[in-house]
C-alpha cells in the first residue's frame, strides 16, 4: 500500500468516528465529547474515560487506547485488522466504547 493509499483509507476511519459521535450525542442520552488534533481522536465519556485514536503513518497502522488496554490495526484486505486477532476496528470500538459509556454504542465504517 502506498502512504497516499493508508492516508486515504486512514482519513475515512476518522471521520467515520466523528459522524458515529455526532449521529451517538443525537440520537442517544450518551454525553460523547470527541476532539480531534491532527491524526488523533480522543473520545471523553460521562465518566471520564477516554478512548484514544492515532494514526500510526510510518508502520500504516491505527492504534487505539481504551481501559481495555492497547491495539493496532492493520489494513488487510477491505476492513482494518487487529494485528494480533484479526478482529475489525470498529466492532472493537464499538465493543470498548459500549463498555465505558455504560450502554450499547454503535460504531462502523462510513458506506
Amino acid at each position: 500500500m502506498t502512504d497516499l493509499d493508508y492516508q486515504d483509507l486512514a482519513e475515512n476511519v476518522l471521520k467515520a468516528i466523528e459522524l458515529a459521535c455526532d449521529r451517538i450525542n443525537d440520537e442517544t442520552d450518551v454525553d460523547l465529547d470527541n476532539q480531534r488534533t491532527g491524526s488523533m481522536i480522543t473520545l471523553t465519556f460521562q465518566n471520564q474515560s477516554q478512548i484514544i485514536i492515532n494514526l500510526q503513518k510510518p508502520l500504516q497502522e491505527i492504534w487505539m487506547a481504551a481501559k481495555a488496554g492497547g491495539f493496532h490495526y492493520r489494513f488487510v484486505g477491505n476492513q482494518w485488522a487487529d494485528t494480533k486477532d484479526s478482529r475489525e476496528f470498529f466492532a472493537n470500538l464499538s465493543i470498548y466504547a459500549s463498555e465505558q459509556a455504560g450502554q450499547a454504542l454503535v460504531f462502523k465504517a462510513s458506506a
